[in-house]
């Protein structure tokens, strides 16, 4: 620059090489761009179009014989991502140890269903009635089983995970709305048994 002279640039350029490379480095040169993008280059069609078709259906095909299988035996790993991890499998040992009214909605609203269209042949108005109370009534009853699931699910949740995950309670309350014979994961609790 201006006013700087020669002698002040030397004693710089003669200070011992500082070390640049920082400890605990990658120990290797960075590979150029070239080197790099040839590495990770794949065909975008494979050269054997049917034959990967093929591989790749029989990957899927192991990949949901495996899924069937862990729904079946509760094996975490293979389990789908909705009902994977500790604290859903909480929830399901909630909801299966105890006795739910929503399990027994659909019979009773398919038996509902069978007495209303047998009412209307007879011209049963009391028995078309009954059977439309019922299925209110039922659906009513269903609610106030749900919800009070729902905060006992919050309670067991709170007193066993510091975080519990979001949309637990829903997944707690759909899966005790269904028979206990259809559930998957299969439950792994008998009834009244404590939540493992």
């Amino acid at each position: 620059m201006f006013g700087r002279s020669k002698e002040k640039q030397a004693p710089a350029a003669a200070a011992p090489a500082v070390e640049l490379t920082k400890p605990g480095g990658k120990g290797r040169p960075t590979p150029r761009r070239d080197e790099a993008r040839a590495r990770n280059a794949r065909p975008l069609v494979p050269a054997d179009r049917k034959a990967a078709a093929r591989a790749a259906r029989e990957a899927q095909r192991q990949e949901r014989l495996r899924s069937q299988q862990a729904l079946l035996t509760g094996d975490e790993r293979y389990l789908p991502a909705r009902d994977r991890g500790p604290q859903r499998r909480f929830v399901r040992d909630v909801v299966d140890a105890r006795r739910n009214v929503g399990e027994y909605f659909l019979i009773i609203a398919g038996a509902s269903l069978l007495l209303s269209l047998l009412a209307q042949p007879l011209r049963s108005a009391a028995l078309l009635l009954g059977t439309t109370v019922l299925i209110y009534g039922m659906l009513a009853v269903v609610v106030v089983d749900s919800v009070l699931l729902g905060r006992r699910v919050k309670r067991a949740l709170a007193g066993r995970f510091e975080e519990p995950e979001r949309g637990l309670v829903s997944y707690g309350v759909t899966r005790a709305l269904q028979i206990r014979r259809m559930r998957r994961p299969v439950p792994m609790v008998e009834r009244g048994a404590p939540p493992r």
